[in-house]
């Protein structure tokens, strides 16, 4: 398995990562929300029902 952020072997304390470094790296992404999962726009207003 490779890991991957940089394609190196994976370390299996750090698996699917090569080392904590890359594993920091990935999760900067998700927090940078760089990671998205493709799918139809979202409708804003539909989410916010009003109350009568």
């Amino acid at each position: 398995m490779r890991c991957p952020v940089c394609k190196q072997a994976t370390v299996p304390a750090f698996r699917p990562f090569c080392s904590q470094r890359c594993a920091d790296i990935d999760l900067g992404r998700w927090l940078r929300e760089e990671y998205s999962i493709p799918g139809p726009d979202a409708d804003i207003d539909a989410d916010i029902e009003e109350k009568p």
